[in-house]
Formats: structure tokens, C-alpha cells, sequence
């Protein structure tokens, strides 16, 4: 599903948005792998995937297919023109949004997670711009040794979605 007019040569396989449960947004993803990855999660998990353009990769069925696979075809896939786009379907949708960052003290396991919350993922880069970490209504952090700086981003988004769907009991619904 396109939330704006942007070209894209993704097939979008459901229109229709999952009813109010927790969802992953990625915010001008940089590496199409962990793209793929994420978006492989959310097939096999039923959680929604928004992607936040512009992408620092051609963004197409090509370049996410290696860590996609065909797991593309399974996903609910919702495209935002930027993030101001982005922010007006969070609050038509009366969403929350949740950041995942480094640049917190409130860990995920101190969190509790809401079935309206939309998981934002920064760029592997830079994350995300300190305009775009005030607008969110939490942060939240994975407990990490101190000596090292951050997790792979796919690996980060699975651990605190997972932890967000046990908390809202939408695991359930899965077998």
C-alpha cells in the first residue's frame, strides 16, 4: 500500500492494513539487506512494515530479494514520500511512536509495549534526526555492554518486536 504518490516497482500484496497491533517503521533505510530482513520479519511475524523514503538504496523488488527471498509477497508493505507523511498517518491513525535508539536510559524490557505502537528503526548511519527522535512518544534502548556501540538494525528491530508483541499478546494469533 502507498501512503503517497511514489513510484514503485514493489508489489504491495495487501491493501488492507492489520487491525491494531504493533508495527515496524524504517526511516530512510540505508542497506536493502537488512531492508529485506525486515521486511522477511514482518511476513513471518503478521506485523506491518512502513518504509520512510527516500531510501539510500534503489528501492525494488531486485534489490531486497536476496535477504527477502519470497517472503516479499507475504508482507504488508506501506510506503510514506517522508516523514511528514509519515507523522500525519501516525496521528490519523492515532498511533504511538516508539524509537529505538541508543541515546536513552529506558531499556525495551523496562517498557511496556501498547498493540498501537509503531517500532521506528533509524538509519544504519546515522539513525535518526534529532527533529525526528523529539517528535517520538518514547525511546527505548537494548541493554548492551558498554563498550561496544550498536546492534545490526534487523537484529534489533526482531529483539524489541519481539518483546513488543509477547507484552500485547499478539503472539497468539500465530502457530
Amino acid at each position: 500500500m502507498i501512503c503517497d504518490t511514489i513510484p514503485t516497482p514493489i508489489r504491495h500484496t495487501s491493501a488492507k492494513v492489520s487491525p491494531m497491533r504493533v508495527a515496524l517503521a524504517l526511516y530512510q533505510p540505508d542497506i536493502a539487506q537488512n531492508t529485506g530482513t525486515l521486511l522477511r520479519l514482518g511476513a513471518c511475524l503478521d506485523v506491518d512494515v512502513h518504509i520512510i523514503h527516500p531510501a539510500g538504496f534503489p528501492f525494488s523488488r531486485a534489490s531486497l530479494k536476496r535477504s527477502g527471498l519470497d517472503y516479499l509477497d507475504h508482507v504488508t508493505l506501506l510506503e510514506h514520500t517522508g516523514f511528514a507523511a509519515f507523522r500525519d498517518w501516525l496521528e490519523q491513525s492515532r498511533r504511538r511512536l516508539v524509537l529505538l535508539t541508543t541515546k536513552t536510559d529506558q531499556t525495551v524490557y523496562e517498557t511496556r509495549f501498547e498493540a498501537r505502537d509503531v517500532l521506528m528503526l533509524g538509519r544504519e548511519s546515522a539513525g535518526v534526526p534529532r527533529e525526528v527522535a523529539d517528535l517520538a512518544d518514547l525511546r527505548v534502548r537494548i541493554p548492551m555492554r558498554q563498550q561496544v556501540r550498536s546492534l545490526n538494525v534487523a537484529i534489533a528491530g526482531a529483539i524489541v518486536l519481539g518483546e513488543a508483541l509477547r507484552q500485547t499478546g499478539n503472539f497468539g494469533s500465530l502457530s
